[in-house]
């Protein structure tokens, strides 16, 4: 019985997704949990599908996907954050309006490629079960690189988060934060794409932050949490897409939705039975 569950694990290209899953999972609980507290969502899931012209440009011009995809990413960041104070609309317009622009010029691109579905589903799915050793050692980096920003930004991160009157008081530079918080979201995204695609890495971004704000108060805690419950979203979804014969990027992202909504649940039952006892 023992062996058959860990059998999957076995296998040299899926004991790499497991260990990818698990870095990505790091990189998108430091940053997840802040973009939730921020309201950033809708930011963060425009900004994955936004790297798509960036990423045919460079296919085209024979360049690298990663430093495309975080170009076309910092490029909407910046104009969305440049948005962000119009009177004439709000911020959730902006970042319609440019994810709806980027990601029709990103087809337009791609569509004069012979090889347009397969390039589209590739950027929109990825391949988990295709990570190789270089991946690790990109994802890696990024989660030393997050995770230096996220301990020298806490203090200022936190301000922002809660009160930017206060932090602008206190002299901790709300706007430099909110750059630098950018450019975190910018690196996750641009990464994740690179290894995972973008449906996976916007799951495990947003579903295990979400749910570890549910059973956590202290923001290091929440972190910790959306950590372990990104790492068995990857361990679950794996092994149920190695023995299903499923999607493995589309059943990870399947099963982080999964417990969230078990989170949730859990949640609101346990104080209902606490109270008819």
């Amino acid at each position: 019985m023992t062996s058959s569950l860990v059998e999957p694990f076995t296998v040299p290209f899926v004991g790499r997704a497991l260990v990818g899953g698990v870095l990505l999972a790091a990189v998108c609980a430091l940053v997840g949990v802040w973009v939730i507290a921020r309201g950033m969502t809708f930011l963060g899931e425009a900004m994955s599908h936004g790297m798509l012209p960036g990423v045919a440009i460079a296919s085209v011009l024979g360049g690298s996907l990663v430093a495309g995809a975080a170009a076309s990413a910092l490029a909407m960041a910046i104009g969305v954050n440049a948005l962000r104070h119009s009177r004439e609309f709000g911020r959730d317009t902006s970042i319609g309006l440019l994810f709806v622009g980027m990601l029709s010029v990103g087809v337009i691109v791609v569509s004069h490629s012979r090889s347009f579905a397969t390039d589209l589903t590739a950027f929109l799915f990825g391949d988990v079960l295709a990570i190789r050793s270089a991946d690790l050692v990109l994802l890696g980096g990024a989660a030393v690189v997050v995770a230096a920003v996220s301990v020298v930004g806490y203090r200022p991160f936190l301000a922002l988060t809660f009160d930017p009157r206060k932090a602008r008081t206190l002299g901790l530079r709300p706007g430099l934060a909110n750059a630098a918080m950018l450019v975190l979201l910018t690196i996750t995204m641009a990464v994740a794409f690179s290894v995972v695609g973008t449906l996976p890495a916007f799951g495990l971004l947003i579903a295990p932050s979400a749910a570890a704000l549910l059973v956590a108060r202290r923001l290091p805690a929440v972190m910790f949490t959306a950590f372990l419950l990104g790492s068995a979203a990857v361990l679950i979804g794996l092994w149920i897409s190695w023995f299903a014969a499923t999607a493995a990027g589309a059943t990870i992202a399947a099963v982080a939705v999964a417990l969230f909504f078990v989170v949730l649940t859990v949640r609101r039952v346990v104080p209902a039975t606490k109270g008819q006892l």
